[in-house]
């Protein structure tokens, strides 16, 4: 199996709650590019 070893431009990482998602971009230094806590509310 191949992987890919190159290195990212971006990394992102999501924390799924109930009622917030914590969304967090990393560029390829490791500096926070976004940091965002977006609020989940279902659709009616």
């Amino acid at each position: 199996m191949k992987f890919y070893t190159k290195q990212h431009l971006f990394y992102c990482g999501i924390d799924l709650h109930a009622d917030a998602m914590y969304v967090c971009v990393l560029n390829s230094v490791g500096e926070v590019v976004v940091h965002k806590n977006i609020p989940t509310k279902p659709k009616a």
